[in-house]
């Protein structure tokens, strides 16, 4: 009985979280500039294969929002063809640093730079499917998108057919906004679903003459890596480009795992195992030239929410994503991209994290300039170099918050005996400065004793400087002597 229970919680679950996927994954696939049918493809492997492999045991896998800026790049630059060998290696790696049990040590990045790494790619998400709420094609790179506005603007305004569009994904942003509140309706149909349902329909009744997704066969969609895609590997670009999306991959997924197990009282995510799990689903997805995946934390949730008890859950919707993608591939045929454009823009708004940003810059203002400074470097420069400035910042940040050092003075009344100065703390090149600027400040005519002692640390370059100091004022003053 126990068991029929658990089997129909999972039942139910996973056909609310087929229902989330499908706008989701078709909306991915076309943001990314890749076929529609590629999208459910990732999603089925996702529930399929990643669904049925240990880890984590109620987030669901599949095309995410967070790499559709690095995926529509890569498209762009190396070509449809070359995607599934960069999938490929990123999932191989993935194997690798699983099987290397580095996926605990993905919990040591920090969160600034992490939430810095979402805000970026939501903006950068925002500004490229603003286009295609206007049934526009996008510039290309972040800057360019966002110093494109103004000429969107205007030719939108100019345009009767733009405006049908515009309509289409403005009404599918308001639905998805809304609809949660009907919480009734909400439990019985999911948002993304409902928004793009009621905008197709909207395009059907008014016919309108607005861009609908493109629609092939799925098996016509599949294009798996030749040996010349698998031979470009061998370029440093195309290197780089698969270190990002591993690494992105691996960190959003292994995030989206803590979060999920705060939302359930199950067993809990076994990090190492979750990052093979991962590999496993992008070195198929590779091999099948389909579209990166990671956790979703938005299907995740939606799986909790609705009740799932165990994996059967997530391996289902893979079932119902895989009879719907053979079955009906031409029901998406009829889906508006405008409204599409509407659910990832609503998307990339809750990457933002506003609400978080003002207590953190009360309270954590490093966190928050961390936070800031890796969002803008992914919009100005790209994602992986606008990741590494974040981490480097963190790492420089930590560096300088933990090398406290202070000097405690004690200054005897008889001038006879020396100054005796005691350092304490962490004393590191980070605050050399500040170390030589109070001991200057000393009196010129006194002897200073300057232990060292109290120091938790002392790097070679402070010691050599102290050093230093000390043999320079030995001609000025009685005496300097170094105690450690």
């Amino acid at each position: 009985m126990k068991r029929f229970t658990s089997f129909r919680a999972d039942f139910t679950a996973s056909l609310v979280v087929f229902l989330v996927a499908v706008p989701l994954c078709v909306g991915v696939a076309v943001a990314s500039g890749v076929p529609a049918e590629l999208g459910l493809v990732t999603g089925v492997v996702g529930g399929l294969l990643t669904g049925l492999l240990p880890g984590s045991s109620l987030q669901v896998s599949g095309p995410a929002a967070g790499l559709t800026v690095l995926v529509f790049e890569a498209v762009k630059e190396y070509g449809l063809g070359t995607l599934g060998a960069l999938v490929l290696a990123a999932g191989v790696l993935q194997l690798a640093m699983g099987a290397l049990k580095l996926g605990r040590w993905f919990r040591a990045i920090s969160v600034a730079v992490v939430q810095g790494m979402l805000a970026g790619i939501g903006l950068v998400l925002i500004a490229g499917q603003l286009y295609a709420l206007a049934d526009a094609k996008a510039p290309g790179s972040g800057l360019a998108n966002i110093g494109g506005i103004p000429g969107l603007v205007t030719a939108t305004a100019g345009s009767a057919t733009a405006l049908s569009a515009l309509a289409i994904g403005a009404g599918t942003i308001a639905v998805l906004v809304l609809w949660p509140r009907w919480r009734r309706a909400a439990r019985i149909l999911p948002a993304p679903l409902a928004a793009v349902a009621l905008a197709t329909t909207a395009v059907w009744a008014l016919d309108l003459p607005v861009a609908r997704v493109e629609v092939s066969g799925l098996l016509d969609a599949i294009q798996p890596p030749g040996l010349t895609d698998l031979g470009r590997l061998t370029d440093i670009g195309v290197l780089g480009t698969v270190l990002a999306f591993a690494l992105i991959a691996s960190a959003e997924s292994l995030f989206s795992a803590a979060a999920v197990d705060r939302l359930h009282d199950g067993p809990r995510t076994e990090y190492d195992k979750e990052l093979m799990a991962q590999g496993a689903g992008n070195t198929v997805c590779g091999l099948l030239g389909a579209l990166p995946m990671t956790a979703v934390i938005v299907r995740s949730a939606a799986n909790v929410q609705a009740g799932a008890k165990t994996k059967a859950s997530r391996v289902l919707h893979g079932v119902w994503l895989l009879v719907f993608a053979a079955a009906f591939p031409a029901a998406l045929g009829v889906v508006p991209v405008a409204a599409l454009a509407g659910v990832l823009v609503h998307a990339g708004c809750k990457l933002i994290p506003l609400r978080e940003l003002r207590p953190l810059w009360r309270e954590h203002r490093g966190e928050a300039i961390v936070l800031l400074v890796t969002a803008l470097a992914i919009v100005t420069v790209n994602m992986f170099e606008g990741v590494l400035i974040g981490l480097l910042l963190a790492v420089a940040k930590t560096a300088w918050e933990t090398s406290h050092v202070h000097l405690e003075v004690d200054t005897p009344e008889d001038e006879d005996e020396p100054v005796r100065v005691r350092a304490v703390g962490n004393a590191t090149f980070l605050r050399l400065p500040k170390i030589l600027d109070q001991l200057d400040a000393l009196p010129a005519e006194r002897g200073v004793e300057l232990d060292l002692s109290g120091l938790r640390h002392l790097d070679h370059a402070c010691g050599a400087a102290l050093t230093n100091w000390a043999e320079q004022h030995r001609r000025t003053r009685r005496a300097v002597e170094l105690v450690s």
